[in-house]
């Protein structure tokens, strides 16, 4: 990441060359997650044995996503009423993002959980989706009993081969960190990195605060070990990071998770459905970006206007993670439906790549301290040795 900062740097200009690095790591990534999850959330789920005890996981998930993600809004809420990092800021009428506004009602968002083919879900990268057609799948092969038993043997057998395909992908990851961060500072210059300095800080102070104080309460609470859960997370936690990926992370943050002593079915179900519903660094950054245009434009929002604002965000931020820079696409939605300039959307941009490497690494720890909380909450000790039962 470093050496592509200082390329991009010294070799100004736009390079094919460096994006197609970035582009071929990010495009094999891809090609792991369906089969890894359709492999992993079925011989999971059959293997848990009991449709009841994977409906009390996704209850017990479900409930921890909502407190978790809500605590995460507020907390941006109040630093940016705080900061006040718009101020000072002028937006450019006319400025043009490129960035389509989110169009998605609550009960399109419902709707579109549901897949009409798997292998669509699968060929757009739909995770919700797979995980809904999964767990159906899953728990008819567990009311089947042993006549299922050779398509279980073959998902057990599918997860282990694309593990081991993962190892093989990850080789490429130093090359295709170093072409995205060459690319983007050789393209936008070495100001994008402090450009707008105001705001990238108030939200890495913001996420820091969410990461220490909630989520290391949340820890605390739940009994799980600190130092043996960072060894577990930390290689996927840099690579969501120094990529701005979570997809480049799920394949190693499941098989981590697992050998941190996280039952295979806990996480075959909660990490991928996390992706959707417990996006902790999105939704915090979203509720501070969105007053933070309003400070920009000089409009003064009361407390009711935001709390109301919270509120859609909370809606608009569930089964949108597929959407390709989702948490800019939900912002120009948010900005439109309280009459704010999409203008502000075009300001942020320029150091959009910058805060999307925090809030997507956030996103994947706070998914990965979800599956540690379910599997505790669910009775398990979390010893190393669960990863092979």
């Amino acid at each position: 990441m470093v050496a592509g900062i200082v390329f991009g740097h010294f070799f100004p200009g736009p390079s094919g060359g460096l994006v197609l690095l970035s582009n071929i790591f990010i495009r094999m990534i891809k090609s792991i997650i369906a089969p890894l999850l359709f492999a992993t959330l079925v011989y999971g789920i059959a293997g848990s044995g009991s449709p009841k005890t994977m409906g009390r996981i996704g209850a017990k998930a479900i409930i921890y996503f909502e407190v978790v993600t809500t605590i995460a809004l507020f907390l941006g809420l109040a630093v940016v009423n705080l900061v006040r990092p718009g101020e000072g800021v002028t937006l450019t009428r006319g400025a043009d993002s490129g960035i389509q506004q989110a169009k998605m009602s609550l009960a399109g968002v419902v709707e579109h959980t549901f897949p009409t083919s798997v292998i669509d879900a699968m060929a757009k990268g739909e995770v919700l989706q797979l995980v809904v057609f999964c767990f159906l799948f899953g728990t008819a092969c567990t009311i089947v009993g042993a006549r299922a038993q050779p398509v279980v043997e073959f998902c057990k057998s599918l997860a282990e081969v694309m593990f081991e395909y993962t190892k093989y992908v990850m080789y490429l990851a130093p090359l295709g960190v170093f072409g995205a961060m060459a690319a983007t500072v050789g393209v936008k210059g070495i100001s994008v990195l402090v450009g707008l300095g105001k705001l990238v800080l108030s939200l890495y102070g913001a996420l820091i605060v969410f990461v220490v104080v909630v989520l290391g309460a949340v820890m605390i609470v739940f009994k799980i070990p600190v130092r043996r859960f960072w060894d577990a997370i930390k290689e996927p936690y840099l690579l969501a990071f120094s990529t701005a990926s979570s997809e480049a992370a799920l394949p190693l943050a499941l098989e981590n998770m697992e050998k941190f002593g996280v039952p295979r079915h806990i996480v075959a179900f909660v990490l991928p459905t996390g992706y959707s519903f417990n996006l902790d660094g999105s939704t915090l950054y979203l509720s501070l970006a969105s007053v933070f245009v309003a400070q920009a434009a000089g409009v003064e929002m009361s407390l009711p206007q935001q709390l109301m604002m919270m509120l859609t965000l909370m809606l608009t931020t569930k089964g949108v993670a597929a959407v390709p820079r989702a948490s800019l696409v939900i912002l120009a939605g948010t900005l439109t439906t309280f009459n704010l300039p999409l203008e502000g959307v075009a300001v942020i941009l320029g150091v959009d790549t910058l805060m999307d490497m925090a809030r997507t690494s956030v996103n994947l720890l706070g998914n990965c301290v979800a599956t540690a909380v379910v599997a505790r909450w669910e009775g398990h000790d979390l010893s190393p040795k669960e990863a092979t039962v």
